[in-house]
């Protein structure tokens, strides 16, 4: 068998080529030190866990979850927690997506322990960084004649498929390059021939067993040809990649979507073939949107960026996504919202539902809802809420920057902020058109001296300036609005309408008196002032 004759086109740095060594320093120390137990793949030391998304796109909803159940496994089993970029495929990865990828986990609370930017023993952490790594261990595969080099032209596998189509047969390699002598590969090398290579699948059935969906069997080489784990431009597959990979970061437990379940009899073979064990895997059943279609990365409200610019906290989302993939008790239903602590006490793997399950928008206003009350219980936040608070204002009201006509005292905004936790349910909820007068006084007077309005806002100015502060309330006001109205002989709605316009310079929003009792006794009497002055 020939083990490595031919440098890879020179646009790769994946160079194949006798006595290469190429292992990190502290890897060769730590393989093969892993004992196993009765289950096929158990590993007994500690456990290791990984996401390992591509940088193709911004995280969504999906790969959230599938992080945060890594995540979850790993602390409540006192593991570590890795994340790992897989960047194999060049042509797709997105510039930018890897720093947009940490920080949305950072954002999210998910802290990985081992990272492309903190490191860690078993690193690089990014794929396109293993690339010797890789050179060394297909070297393996090939002299143990696990693998074998293929020079099939792409318009040959083009032809297979169409004829394969044409015959009403699903498409696949015949594996016609596994059955080249050594001297017919040689040949081919030696002529400078473009080749890639791919694993000899067996033909009997791998099973496993999934932590979520039991024993699974699965016969691969029956819907499968041989799979390509190094393509022609050096560059390992996904396949591939993965299972070098969590072999020597000795990753314990694999979780991941239920879409890579077929693939794993797969992985299984790759690993008897180079004599190592396997860790255990789970996979997670979809998520899909609230119609029942599946989640696509066009969907702008399924990216975590997108939703942390609505206003989104990092709870809600993450409690919004473990009632679409069960893992808890969910007792409380949308009505309770776990904390991060609770979260990781309380999942279960065998709570894990099996059957793809829906999102609901509207549970995640809710659990968004649920989370600032939570956040407005304890004083400590406030320094935070009222720092968004007026970001947001100064963004919703550019305009008003520089004049000093925005209202943005600390205790009034804390103020706003519980007298809305049980109507809002996002913080920009507070900056929409109709509460804008709580956060600007009007620049536009009415005319309210016509029909003789003006005396009775200068009456009713002074009734107000009288009254008690603890008396001043919703209540309490609109009772004595409509005493003042009946005995000044002025239409109930017509007073409504000149109080609003003064107080909000809008001709719809809330009640008068609620209006009166959120801005405060002192803010109205000002704002009535203003047009009687």
């Amino acid at each position: 068998m020939i083990i490595l004759i031919r440098i890879f086109p020179k646009e790769s740095t994946f160079e194949l080529g006798k006595g290469m060594t190429g292992v990190p320093c502290g890897l060769k120390q730590r393989r093969e030190r892993r004992g196993t137990d009765a289950r096929f793949g158990a590993r007994k030391d500690q456990v290791r866990v990984r996401f390992a998304p591509s940088p193709t796109g911004s995280l969504h909803l999906g790969g959230l979850r599938t992080a945060l159940y890594n995540y979850l496994f790993a602390r409540a089993n006192n593991g570590t927690f890795i994340l790992r970029i897989e960047d194999t495929d060049q042509t797709r990865c997105i510039p930018g997506a890897i720093e947009k990828i940490q920080n949305d986990l950072l954002w999210s609370g998910i802290i990985s322990d081992e990272d492309p930017i903190r490191g860690g023993p078993t690193g690089p952490y990014i794929q396109s960084k293993r690339l010797e790594i890789y050179k060394e261990q297909i070297l393996k595969l090939l002299s143990n004649q696990s693998a074998y080099y293929c020079f099939c032209t792409e318009s040959r596998l083009q032809l297979l498929r169409r004829e394969a189509l044409k015959s009403r047969q699903v498409p696949k390699y015949d594996n016609r390059c596994r059955h080249l002598s050594n001297d017919e590969v040689k040949e081919k090398l030696d002529k400078g021939c473009s080749y890639c290579i791919r694993f000899k699948l067996s033909s009997v059935s791998e099973y496993f067993d999934d932590m979520i969906y039991g024993k699974i069997v699965h016969n691969v080489a029956q819907t499968e040809g041989d799979p390509i784990i190094i393509k022609t431009d050096g560059y390992p597959t996904y396949h591939f990649a993965n299972v070098v990979d969590d072999h020597l970061m000795e990753i314990s437990h694999v979780f991941r979507g239920i879409e890579w379940q077929i693939s794993t009899p797969k992985h299984i073979m790759m690993y008897k073939a180079f004599n190592w064990t396997p860790p255990i895997y789970g996979h997670l059943p979809l998520i899909l949107n609230y119609n029942g279609t599946k989640l696509s990365k066009r969907q702008n409200d399924i990216h975590i960026e997108s939703l942390r610019k609505d206003g989104l906290f990092p709870l809600a989302i993450l409690n919004y996504v473990i009632h679409a993939g069960g893992g808890f008790d969910n007792k409380g239903g949308a009505e309770y919202i776990h904390s991060y602590e609770e979260l990781i006490k309380q999942f279960n793997v065998s709570k894990i539902k099996t059957n793809s399950n829906k999102l609901l928008p509207e549970k995640l206003l809710q659990f968004n809802k649920l989370e600032i009350s939570k956040l407005l219980e304890n004083e400590k936040n406030n320094k935070f809420l009222i720092e968004r608070i007026k970001t947001l204002v100064m963004e919703a009201f550019p305009d008003r920057k520089t004049d000093g006509s925005l209202y943005l005292d600390e205790h009034h905004i804390i103020k706003i902020m519980k007298w809305a936790q049980k109507r809002m349910y996002k913080l920009s909820d507070l900056v929409c058109p109709e509460l804008a007068f709580l956060w600007i006084v009007p620049t536009a007077p009415l005319d309210v001296t016509q029909s003789g309005y003006l005396d009775i806002l200068k009456m009713l100015n002074m009734k107000l300036i009288e009254i008690d502060v603890q008396n001043y309330n919703k209540v309490w006001i609109n009772n004595y609005l409509k005493e003042f109205a009946n005995e000044h002989r002025i239409p109930y709605p017509m007073l409504m309408k000149i109080l609003r316009g003064i107080l909000s310079g809008l001709k719809d929003g809330p009640p008068v008196s609620e209006m009166m009792e959120i801005l405060g006794k002192d803010s109205t009497l000002l704002r009535i002032n203003r047009y009687i002055s």
